[in-house]
């Protein structure tokens, strides 16, 4: 008789996969989250073959860093097919982590509700991930470790309240200000002398352009 064989997560090493960073992980997943399709760089970057994926929930590739919160919100988000940006450190089959972006797409049937959830996943500057994300996350984990998931939201909550902006803007705002930097040093390294246009930059079909820089 055939019995299933449990996934076991890997063990995490403290290292980083080496990828592409300027390709796009791509899956698609149902409703709850089982994947249904992956392309090529997805399974590069993951190490594990498209079969061991397919059929498989998405969780498959969490790492144990991240905290419980964050998909928390993210799933909250997407269920409503809101346009929802999150950052996220995944596990790939060596044990090794890779920090991600993610946009998600929506294919809707005729009544405009929600069957699947397409995720384009790009690299994340690692200065963001170092000044910003990680000290975050740790706090948050530690707190869920503790306390819980309740416990680990009520503070997001009030450190976001007191950065005045919601989660998905924190994320926009980091990447944006990011962006805006590197064409700053660009400029600057052309032209010292050009006049730098305002900083401020038009958030709308930003992230648009962001995933569609293969």
């Amino acid at each position: 008789m055939n019995e299933e064989i449990k996934f076991v997560k890997p063990t995490t090493i403290d290292k980083e996969v080496s990828w592409d960073k300027t390709k796009t992980i791509m899956s698609k997943t149902d409703l709850y989250g089982t994947i249904e399709f992956v392309n090529e760089v997805f399974v590069d970057v993951s190490g594990y073959e498209d079969y061991e994926l397919i059929a498989k929930p998405h969780n498959i590739i969490r790492h144990p860093d991240m905290p419980q919160i964050i998909f928390k919100i993210l799933w909250d988000n997407i269920k409503q097919g809101n346009q929802f940006h999150a950052i996220v450190k995944n596990l790939a089959k060596s044990g090794r982590y890779y920090w991600v972006i993610s946009d998600f797409e929506y294919i809707r049937d005729e009544n405009e509700n929600v069957t699947k959830y397409i995720a384009r996943r790009r690299s994340v500057p690692q200065d963001i991930i170092t000044n910003h994300i990680e000290p975050l996350y740790r706090k948050l984990l530690q707190i869920e470790q503790v306390s819980g998931v309740d416990a680990s939201e009520k503070y997001l909550i009030g450190f976001l309240e007191e950065s005045g902006v919601s989660y998905a803007d924190l994320i926009t705002n980091l990447i944006l200000d990011e962006d805006k930097a590197q064409q700053l040093l660009q400029i600057k390294e052309k032209s010292p002398e050009t006049n730098i246009e305002d900083r401020k930059e038009q958030k709308r079909g930003y992230f648009s352009r962001y995933f569609s820089r293969d």
